[in-house]
């Protein structure tokens, strides 16, 4: 059985970027901390960066490991964190990832909209202007591509409100709608709950990621080309800012 892991603190709290902790075991080039303004990675989500210091030591964070008792800060070298742990999200990354991933919904909801429930395929996010969404569809009209740059213009423009709630994760699965990938979901929380996103009016899924508070803090959008990954996926190329 896999372990079901328990939800990052940076999921329920993505405006802290910045927080000390209390190791609760260390090894040499890694610590475990049961609290982190760290996002781990996931859903297409690129990990969080930064850095971690202690005793006036201060490295950069490498990667991730979580576990069932909290997750394992990677640092790259032999040194051992102790004593107070103080960690620092690259505030500017993290502002991307929660862009993209928002506007990343959104395109997913005007894509369900538009197509008659066509389903996510993967999200691939960057550290550019750019990132990728793909979708379960035989062939795609320049028409369509319109009215779905639209329907996400038009979406950031009225400055939706972004919030999230629990749910039965039993209760979630059977309301159609909530879960938009073709082959996978987040995954059942402990307590037997998953987390949904809700973009005001627009937009209501399963997701683990992090967001931002409103559609109206995204820069519009231009996708820049569809691409034909096989006979039933298409992979949709977002710009961000567009003019």
């Amino acid at each position: 059985m896999t372990e079901l892991l328990p939800r990052p603190f940076a999921v329920d709290h993505p405006e802290i970027r910045a927080l000390d902790a209390t190791a609760l075991d260390a090894r040499p080039g890694a610590v475990l901390l049961a609290r982190s303004p760290f996002y781990p990675g996931g859903g297409g989500q690129l990990p969080d960066r930064g850095t971690i210091a202690w005793n006036g030591i201060v490295r950069d964070i490498v990667g991730f490991e979580p576990t069932a008792d909290g997750i394992w800060h990677l640092i790259g070298d032999d040194a051992i964190p102790d004593g107070t742990i103080e960690l620092r999200v690259d505030a500017a990354f993290r502002q991307r990832m929660c862009e993209q991933h928002t506007v990343a919904h959104l395109v997913n909801s005007a894509v369900y909209t538009l197509f008659d429930g066509a389903l996510l395929t993967g999200v691939r996010m960057t550290d550019s202007d750019e990132f990728s969404a793909d979708f379960d569809l035989p062939k795609v009209a320049p028409e369509q591509l319109r009215a779905v740059e639209h329907a996400v213009n038009a979406a950031i423009a009225d400055d939706r409100p972004v919030t999230t709630f629990d749910m039965d994760y039993d209760a979630a699965q059977a309301t159609a709608g909530l879960f938009r990938a073709k082959s996978v979901a987040p995954p059942r929380q402990a307590d037997g709950l998953i987390r949904i996103v809700d973009i005001d009016g627009l937009d209501r899924q399963a997701c683990g990621g992090t967001h931002l508070v409103s559609t109206a803090r995204a820069r519009r959008i231009r996708i820049l080309k569809v691409d034909n990954k096989g006979r039933q996926n298409r992979r949709f190329r977002i710009g961000l800012g567009a003019a």
